[in-house]
């Protein structure tokens, strides 16, 4: 049998066009179907608001969500242009609305992220693909206020709020210089959180800079809620105790670590930013140190130094002098702490952990409580509990001595990251003091210097610059020197330009009545 012809048939580049546009028509109406579904998904929700706007001869269908669009900005800058756009075309619409970030799209996932953070949809159908993006977000913040954890008697009164734009900002009015760099990421899954990165270009070292966006662009998690958040996942060690980078709210302290070299971190909705590379002796040296004359803050600091040693040491080595070195305590001594311990049925390792857990009670206590009732537990609480204690032959009226003082120490450290450090260390302190005596703090001092000697910050050393010793950096490390002996950014940072000012042309300058 012979195949019939076909009257008529296309020649092959017809074919294939007619093919193509069949094609295009599909992708046109999937695209229009998905952006129509994604709206619909939306109307699911109570605060979301979609209708139809007629002005003149026109239609707009507008979408938005409620809670997060400023009214004023949809009522006064969008709505009441709309009636000026002439033409039914997008491009004119977008040059008839007086406001900067305005986008036209038919790509659904840049739809679906814009209308979540503030954007208002304009469509001249309700099924059309391609829409108008208008940013109309809500800024809801608090006013700038004091600093709660770092306050200072002298120096600056502002503290970092939960908007990143006000936070850049407060750095930015203290640094106006274009070196300044802010480089900013979407982190988060779900909670596509704003993170920028600040650093001076030409001064911060390009390894570490490289290092931090590198971490904070590969975090891969659904929220980030806080910068604390940040500091655990790019964390070189996860399981130390230590904490590997700053944590501050004060602008001020950022504006004098971009100066030297290092890496900021800010969060959208976190009032602190992150500082790296760190080292220990950072955690133990207030800004406000800066702001008083170099002896007196370098008394201050070797005071916090003794206080944070004195605040880890002191109870183990009561309980390891009174189980295993009685020959260490002086005759006079000895005859009190007899008298003291008289009647007390506990050995003195249970008898510490009783009073540290009952300071570390007290302190969760008043910091979960509201203020003026968290005082009051404290205070009340610390008397009542100390007294009842000692009447009752719990404890002894020296150990009850020790251990205030030693809790009072610990409220010396600057950063409160490193405050909680310091009083989960006393616990493997003590357990050692009562296995092995003095040997035992030893050993114990010696793992925690070794674990110290092996952790790193953004791959730095943590020690630095007491080891690897740096002479130079030492001017302000344990010691506060005066300004006019740091020429030179820290050795440490490895900074691009390591001059900080002409100390030669600083000696020449003279008075003028000179």
């Amino acid at each position: 049998m012979f195949k019939r012809k076909p009257k008529f048939q296309l020649p092959i580049d017809t074919q294939v066009k007619e093919t193509t546009k069949d094609s295009n028509q599909s992708n046109e109406k999937t695209e229009s179907k998905n952006a129509f579904e994604l709206i619909r998904t939306s109307m699911k929700s109570d605060d979301f608001v979609h209708y139809c706007y007629p002005v003149m001869k026109h239609q707009y269908w507008i979408s938005y969500f409620q809670s997060i669009v400023d009214p004023d900005v949809l009522h006064k800058d969008i709505m009441c242009h709309l009636e000026k756009a002439s033409g039914n075309s997008l491009e004119n619409v977008k040059s008839a609305i007086p406001i900067e970030n305005i986008i036209i799209t038919s790509d659904v996932d840049t739809i679906r992220n814009k209308l979540h953070t503030g954007y208002v949809v304009i469509q001249f159908e309700e099924y059309d693909s391609i829409c108008l993006l208008v940013q109309s977000e809500s800024h809801q913040s608090r006013s700038i206020s004091m600093p709660e954890v770092e306050f200072s008697v002298v120096g600056p009164k502002e503290a970092f709020v939960e908007s990143l734009n006000i936070n850049i900002n407060l750095v930015r009015k203290r640094l106006p210089v274009q070196e300044l760099t802010v480089k900013q990421f979407e982190v988060g899954r779900l909670s596509k959180t704003n993170i920028a990165v600040l650093f001076l270009d030409g001064i911060a070292n390009e390894e570490n800079v490289n290092t931090v966006i590198q971490r904070v662009s590969e975090i891969d998690f659904d929220q980030i809620i806080d910068s604390s958040f940040i500091t655990q996942i790019i964390s070189d060690n996860h399981k130390s105790l230590f904490p590997q980078l700053v944590d501050t709210e004060r602008p001020d302290r950022v504006v004098a670590v971009l100066a030297e070299g290092k890496v900021v971190i800010i969060v959208d909705g976190s009032p602190h930013a992150l500082i790296g590379p760190t080292s220990l002796v950072e955690f133990f040296s207030a800004f406000e140190d800066y702001y008083l004359n170099p002896l007196i803050a370098s008394t201050f600091r070797i005071i916090r130094l003794f206080a944070v040693s004195f605040s880890i040491l002191v109870t183990p080595i009561y309980v390891a002098a009174l189980t295993f070195h009685y020959e260490l305590i002086p005759k006079d001594l000895m005859g009190t702490l007899i008298t003291s311990r008289r009647g007390v049925p506990l050995p003195p390792i249970l008898e510490a952990v009783f009073l540290e857990l009952t300071i570390e009670l007290l302190r969760e206590a008043g910091a979960r409580l509201p203020t003026k009732v968290g005082q009051t537990i404290g205070i009340v609480g610390g008397i009542v509990i100390g007294t009842a204690s000692v009447e009752a032959g719990l404890t002894s009226n020296v150990l009850l001595i020790i251990v205030a003082l030693a809790a009072l120490a610990s409220f010396t450290t600057p950063v409160y990251q490193m405050g909680n450090t310091i009083r989960l260390l006393r616990f493997p302190f003590l357990l050692f003091a009562n296995i092995y005596g003095m040997l035992g703090v030893v050993i114990c001092f010696c793992y925690m210097l070794t674990h110290l000697l092996r952790l790193t910050s953004l791959g730095r050393p943590f020690l630095e610059p007491l080891y690897p010793s740096r002479l130079q950096d030492l001017k302000d490390a344990i010691f506060r020197f005066p300004f006019s002996s740091s020429p030179k950014r820290p050795m440490k940072l490895q900074t691009e330009n390591p001059i900080r000012f002409n100390s030669k042309k600083a000696k020449e300058n003279k008075d003028v009545d000179e």
